[in-house]
């Protein structure tokens, strides 16, 4: 039993250590296996961290190279503004070289020339006591041939002075009386054409002003509006002139143009009867009319080429027939006396076997050129002949058109039918009391007024009211500033006086108006 025991305990301690050494060579070779493995990881993170590394100095690189190319533009865009302003430096030092030196050079003159003064002085003293004393020696000499003192030679003298002063003295007045008698024609001639024009504005007041009624006068306050805003903005809108009086529920609408007054008379209506009156309103009001007018206009002229039995006309000109209803020539309605001519032609070529429609179409638009203001500053006849043409009216009505020349030869008739319209138009103006010359050379004067204040740069709008003694000029703030208004303001009149002729005076107004509008919607 011994002997088994001391066996088993022998084999279990073989047991033991054997598994102890085992396990050992295991671990170690796990541990180098570990180790190894450690080793690959920590390789495999060193190569990343370098590759991380290098990518991010990469990066860093690039940012630095566009921040340096990004200074580098910078710093080149700012040396140019450098440059340019250093050479505006010394453009400007040179320029106040040059004027330094020509001041200098104005200072060395005025110099010079008070020394020069100076000597001149100097010397006419000298003359002036030499000659005092030649004077006494000639006085005393005298006096001895003469056998007079020197205050009766004194007193012959003035005698003498005395007479030669009334003669040269009358002689002035002679001159003075015959400049008077040449200014007293001239002014004369300057008060009659004056008076004349004065006397034919107020018959012109007539056909120049329309009257509204209101209901009562506390409608005058609200037209006028706070500070006068209201009516202000009314002007300006329509380009005509709004007259308040003592008039008992009436105002009066001034202005040249018909169609304008015709537009304000019909948005100040509106606004009276809608009670809303303010600048904003009132734009809105105006612009709305002015639309409806339009359509009005041309609903006219189609409604007169019916009841003329013409048909297939252009839009354009049917446009201008009806405008010629807000028209007046030589003191008759425009349109009234285009129709007039349309049919005395259009009888006279049906009794001679002609074109009667040739002939109503021919005089219906024989003065179409008098309502295309936008088409420059031609003679209406010409113009009136090339819309005609641009627009495919046959050559026989051209023609027409043309023979309203006062130049117009007979042998440049190509057609009778010009003929009957020439004829007609003569008998519709010569028929007593037709012809009011002076309100057509006003109404031209008017249109010159606005034309020449049209044609500055900045100038949006211009109105000519008070029969021509005000114009109104409204431009833009952005163009002309407030300094440049007056300079506009003068430049318009100094070419008013060139170019027009005109009694008494014209007030320019620049109305330089600066507006921000917004919506709450």
């Amino acid at each position: 039993m011994i002997g088994i025991f001391i066996v088993a305990v022998v084999a279990s301690s073989i047991s033991f250590w054997g598994g102890w050494f085992l396990r050992q060579k295991v671990g170690q070779k796990k541990l180098r296996n570990a180790s190894e493995l450690a080793d690959q990881y920590l390789e495999g993170a060193k190569e990343e961290s370098e590759n991380f590394k290098r990518e991010k100095l990469l990066e860093a690189k690039e940012e630095i190279f566009q921040a340096k190319q990004q200074l580098e533009n910078e710093n080149k865009i700012q040396n140019t503004k450098i440059k340019e302003v250093e050479d505006t430096l010394a453009s400007k030092e040179n320029d106040l070289i040059k004027k330094i030196d020509l001041l200098t050079q104005k200072e060395q003159s005025i110099s010079n020339k008070e020394e020069e003064l100076n000597k001149n002085e100097e010397k006419l003293q000298r003359q002036q006591i030499s000659l005092n004393d030649l004077i006494q020696e000639e006085n005393t000499r005298l006096e001895q041939i003469s056998g007079l003192s020197s205050e009766e030679a004194k007193k012959i003298q003035m005698q003498n002075l005395l007479q030669q002063a009334r003669d040269e003295t009358a002689e002035e007045i002679n001159e003075i009386i015959d400049d008077a008698k040449k200014m007293a024609h001239k002014e004369s001639r300057e008060v009659i054409i004056q008076a004349l024009q004065r006397s034919s504005v107020a018959h012109i007041v007539d056909t120049t002003v329309s009257l509204v009624k209101l209901p009562d006068d506390e409608m005058k306050g609200r037209i006028i509006g706070r500070e006068g805003r209201n009516i202000r903005a009314f002007e300006s809108s329509t380009g005509v002139e709004l007259l308040i009086d003592d008039t008992p529920n009436t105002v009066v609408l001034s202005g040249f143009d018909p169609i304008r007054r015709e537009v304000a008379r019909q948005s100040l209506e509106k606004l009276i009867y809608d009670g809303r009156i303010h600048p904003g309103r009132i734009e809105e009001v105006v612009i709305k009319t002015h639309e409806e007018i339009g359509e009005r206009i041309f609903e006219i002229g189609e409604q007169v080429i019916q009841d003329l039995g013409l048909h297939s006309m252009h839009n354009e000109l049917i446009r201008m027939i009806g405008k010629q209803y807000f028209r007046i020539s030589y003191g008759q309605n425009l349109l009234q006396h285009s129709k007039e001519v349309a049919v005395l032609a259009g009888e006279m070529a049906s009794m001679l076997g002609l074109e009667p429609r040739i002939a109503r179409r021919a005089g219906i638009l024989h003065d179409i050129g008098k309502t295309a203001e936008e088409y420059g500053d031609s003679p209406y006849y010409e113009i009136g002949a090339e819309l005609a043409k641009k627009y495919g009216e046959d050559e026989r009505i051209q023609n027409s058109i043309l023979s309203q020349s006062p130049h117009f030869d007979e042998k440049n008739y190509t057609s009778p039918i010009a003929v009957l319209v020439k004829i007609a138009d003569g008998v519709s103006v010569s028929r007593p009391g037709a012809q009011k010359e002076i309100l057509d050379k006003y109404m031209k004067r008017m249109h010159q007024l606005e034309e020449i204040a049209l044609s500055f740069n900045g100038v949006v709008e211009a109105y000519a009211i008070q029969a021509g003694r005000e114009l109104k000029v409204i431009v833009e703030y952005t163009i002309i500033d407030d300094k440049k208004a007056q300079i506009t303001a003068s430049n318009i009149a100094d070419k008013i006086r060139k170019e027009m002729e005109f009694p008494g005076q014209v007030k320019i107004i620049v109305i330089r108006e600066y507006r921000s509008v917004d919506y709450a919607k």
